[in-house]
């Protein structure tokens, strides 16, 4: 468990998922680039988040509200107020910075020297609009995506023709100047958010509280994380943000520990009654301030969970036709709504003309429908294996048979059998297993 981190980051680095930022100039803290693979994975994860809240549940409707808003609802939030900071401490000898919930010991972790006070962090990143600095007016990249779903809650109660209980869901961009980011990509600085507003009757709120976080556990157990690497915690009053009545965090079980991943608040009428206060703009849905009960979920540790959910290594290995066997072979089982390519064409050999031939027809078929790879370097062995690394559900090989017969051998990924599939088929077979 203690070195599995670091094959996963190597395994995201040499197969195109995750590299980091700037890497170039000698990278940049805690900001990551995700690489052809990579994007196509998260986009799966965010299109599967997006059809459960919009397309399997009723009354929930979309929004993309902008990153930079008026830093009037930074104060209003509580933000900038509120404390919205974190404890920061100095090492007096090696002068390195901490987040002093971070420390087990009231001592520097780096070189056991002795730390200043704490003082208070905000964790919020300033920038300027305007075209000199100085006559600027100061704002902030925004620190959560939902404050721009409160702002519209009357926009969207309106244009829609909505009524209470209903949901708005978003997926953006968030950043935090995070003190001890960390872990890969689980605590970055820039990050991406997938979260669910839901604007309900006060007396109602308990029970919509339960149902959500009961539908968003099942969301993660329906994309095949074992039940076993989850728990949820109930955060008590001392510990829960500012604005929650009630929390409850979705916890994976990590290489590195339990760690959130999804928290499900009961946000009570805070966040429209300051509003209302701050603006001037009654936010009241009839006679009363609507209470919200929020999922939110970043769509960065989401990909960080299902890549350790999915890492797997076979010893002794699994493609026996190739010669140049090993001792370990790493299995990516992803399941096949994530998985970044559904499908990859090899040629047996590609120093037949006619299988390379056929093979990039079938792939040129093929590329319309499914996210597809075509490879043809290096042995068939050495290519499934490449295959298997990444994720990919099924690889269709042509062989000599293939010229004869006009059929293609279909192996998938995590039992190895392998059928027989027309050409003419292969559309409707593929989109049919993906279904199952």
């Amino acid at each position: 468990m203690e070195n599995l981190m670091e094959k996963i980051v190597s395994l995201a680095k040499r197969r195109g998922f995750i590299f980091p930022s700037s890497e170039i100039y000698g990278g940049f803290g805690s900001c990551y680039d995700f690489g052809p693979l990579g994007v196509e994975m998260k986009n799966n994860i965010k299109k599967s988040w997006w059809k459960e809240m919009t397309g399997n549940h009723e009354n929930i409707v979309g929004l993309d509200a902008a990153i930079l808003m008026s830093p009037q609802v930074w104060q209003a939030s509580g933000h900038l107020t509120a404390g919205f900071a974190d404890e920061l401490v100095e090492c007096k000898k090696c002068h390195h910075r901490f987040r002093k919930d971070f420390l087990k010991e009231n001592k520097c972790s780096d070189c056991g020297g002795e730390l200043t006070e704490p003082k208070k962090f905000n964790l919020m990143m300033k920038t300027f609009v305007g075209s000199l600095e100085d006559e600027a007016v100061t704002t902030y990249l925004r620190a959560e995506t939902c404050q721009g779903i409160y702002l519209n809650f009357l926009n969207v109660l309106n244009s829609m023709r909505l009524k209470i209980p209903f949901g708005i869901a978003q997926i953006g961009k968030a950043f935090r100047n995070e003190i001890t980011p960390g872990n890969f990509i689980y605590r970055t600085r820039e990050f991406e958010q997938m979260e669910m507003q839901w604007f309900c009757h006060p007396k109602e709120a308990d029970k919509f509280f339960d149902y959500w976080k009961k539908e968003r556990m099942q969301w993660y157990l329906n994309l095949g994380i074992k039940k076993e690497n989850l728990r949820m915690v109930e955060v008590s009053a001392k510990e829960r943000a500012h604005y929650a009545k009630r929390q409850v965090d979705i916890e994976y079980r990590f290489p590195f520990g339990w760690h959130e991943i999804e928290g499900v608040h009961n946000r009570g009428d805070w966040d429209l009654s300051n509003h209302s206060k701050y603006s001037g703009k009654n936010l009241k849905y009839e006679d009363y301030y609507p209470y919200i009960i929020e999922t939110s979920v970043g769509a960065d540790r989401s990909f960080l969970t299902f890549l350790v959910a999915a890492f797997h290594e076979v010893k002794g290995g699994r493609t026996k036709t190739t010669e140049a066997k090993k001792e370990v072979e790493v299995l990516l089982k992803l399941h096949r709504e994530l998985a970044p390519v559904k499908v990859a064409v090899l040629p047996l050999i590609k120093n037949k003309p006619e299988l390379v031939k056929k093979a990039k027809e079938v792939y040129q078929m093929l590329k319309p429908y499914f996210t597809c790879q075509y490879d043809e370097l290096g042995s068939i062995g050495r290519r499934y294996r490449r295959q298997d690394e990444i994720g990919t559900l099924w690889t269709i090989t042509t062989d000599f048979d293939t010229l004869k017969y006009d059929t293609v051998t279909v192996r998938n990924r995590d039992t190895m059998s392998q059928e027989r599939v027309k050409i003419s088929d292969l559309v409707k077979v593929i989109d049919k297993k993906l279904r199952e």
